[in-house]
């Protein structure tokens, strides 16, 4: 019987959308360099739904960056994706949401796609800390070696520290837990800052720009999650943020940075993916996936995204 009313109720949905009257959606994808130069010859995929079955638009930029496409949708399946690529640049990609009613405004739309182009991919340190690094004692402060990919002696194989992590955690029994991480470094200079929080659906093959920053190093972040009774539950996690670092710095009399290593951060703490270039004074933080430096991770800490 569970079955039987399944299939009914897909069968319901399905015929719903069936009977729901359809508009056109007109796009015009515009494919351009980061510079605003219009990239001719891109392959661009416009996808959307019909008749509850996912369908692409497919074609090729034309010299001035431009393809359109159009096709009629009712509006419970009123979402399209436009996709760019290019040998030498990093696919983009965008998803929109037309509904949840008809807009003529709405449905006739430009969409401009910037596409990243390759650079000079290099090898780097690279580790995908899942399911999240787990801090060895709670309450006090513990380095990380971000070439080794472990934790300062005695709770681990690393020599080098580069990042201090304390996760301070309040266990209150039947009334919930508060939880803080403080994310610091041992060196004056040495710092972190946010690049941005992009949107989950829309992004670039290279989330980042190439190059961290020279300047805007901050000496530490914290980030405070709690479910306590009585109170809203509380996270500052999230899995979207972008991070520049700067760490093994060193300053000369005058207090100018003279040599440092600069790196990059996917995620939010304490699950992320981290990119330590190994260069002194080289802030390119563009990856290539073939060239990790790190040993012996397992696969599920393979990063593969530059």
């Amino acid at each position: 019987m569970k079955q039987i009313a399944y299939l009914v109720l897909i069968l319901t949905v399905l015929n719903s959308s069936y009977a729901q009257p359809s508009f056109e959606w007109k796009a015009t994808l515009r494919a351009v360099d980061e510079s605003g130069n219009p990239i001719a010859g891109a392959s661009a995929d416009i996808g959307y739904y019909t008749n509850s079955q996912p369908a692409n638009a497919l074609g090729v930029t034309d010299t001035n960056g431009v393809f359109s496409a159009s096709h009629a949708l009712p509006v419970s399946l009123a979402e399209v994706s436009c996709q760019a690529e290019k040998p030498g640049y990093y696919t983009t990609w965008v998803r929109r949401e037309l509904g949840p009613h008809y807009d003529a405004d709405q449905w006739t739309f430009t969409q401009t796609l910037v596409l990243k182009k390759v650079g000079k991919p290099i090898a780097m340190y690279a580790k995908f800390n899942v399911p999240g690094l787990k801090v060895p004692a709670f309450d006090k402060p513990i380095a990380y070696d971000l070439e080794i990919g472990d934790w300062v002696g005695p709770y681990g194989k690393g020599v080098n520290k580069d990042i201090i992590f304390q996760k301070d955690y309040f266990d209150k029994g039947a009334e919930g837990y508060y939880a803080k991480v403080t994310v610091s470094f041992p060196k004056e200079a040495d710092g972190i800052q946010v690049y941005a929080v992009p949107d989950a659906v829309n992004g670039s093959g290279l989330r980042s720009p190439h190059e961290a920053p020279l300047n805007g190093y901050q000496p530490k972040v914290t980030r405070e999650t709690s479910a306590l009774r009585g109170q809203p539950s509380k996270s500052d996690y999230d899995p979207n943020r972008i991070y520049f670092f700067r760490v093994r710095t060193a300053l000369d009399h005058n207090g100018n940075v003279v040599s440092a290593h600069y790196g990059k951060i996917y995620g939010d703490f304490m699950q992320f993916t981290y990119y330590l270039n190994p260069t002194p004074n080289d802030r390119n933080i563009e990856f290539d996936p073939k060239q990790n430096l790190m040993q012996g991770l397992q696969s599920f800490e393979q990063v593969s995204a530059p």
